[in-house]
């Protein structure tokens, strides 16, 4: 669970720089499409606050953290496709956003991470430390 919900902060961190990077070019560079840049800058934004918030809300318990952070990863994965091919390839920014979106959905399955945030005990044998 500590490491799911470091990985997720670290993402939500870079995507919160991602969006104050975006803001400092739409105040001192002119946008091809004002309109296309704006909406990056929207979406941008609220993925950094729904990476932020199933961060906050993953040690909590909450259920639908799992899922939530699931979406996330299985969105990063498409976008590191798209790096590795076309005109524009960066394979390095391919791996980066690759390689943690793996290991998270590996850790998203573990036993520990699944029981900790069911609603109901899957594993009797286990204590039950939910508040």
């Amino acid at each position: 669970m500590r490491i799911v919900t470091a990985i997720l902060w670290l993402e939500a961190l870079l995507l919160w720089g991602v969006t104050a990077w975006l803001v400092i070019e739409l105040l001192t560079e002119t946008p091809t499409s004002l309109g296309g840049a704006f909406a990056l800058l929207g979406l941008s934004a609220l993925a950094a606050l729904w990476v932020s918030f199933i961060a906050f809300n993953l040690p909590r318990r909450r259920s639908w953290t799992r899922g939530g952070a699931l979406t996330w990863q299985l969105v990063q994965i498409m976008v590191a496709i798209g790096a590795f091919q076309g005109v524009y390839a960066r394979p390095d920014v391919g791996w980066a956003l690759l390689a943690p979106s793996l290991l998270v959905i590996g850790l998203l399955f573990t036993r520990a991470v699944v029981a900790a945030t069911s609603p109901v005990a899957l594993y009797p044998d286990e204590p039950d430390d939910r508040d």
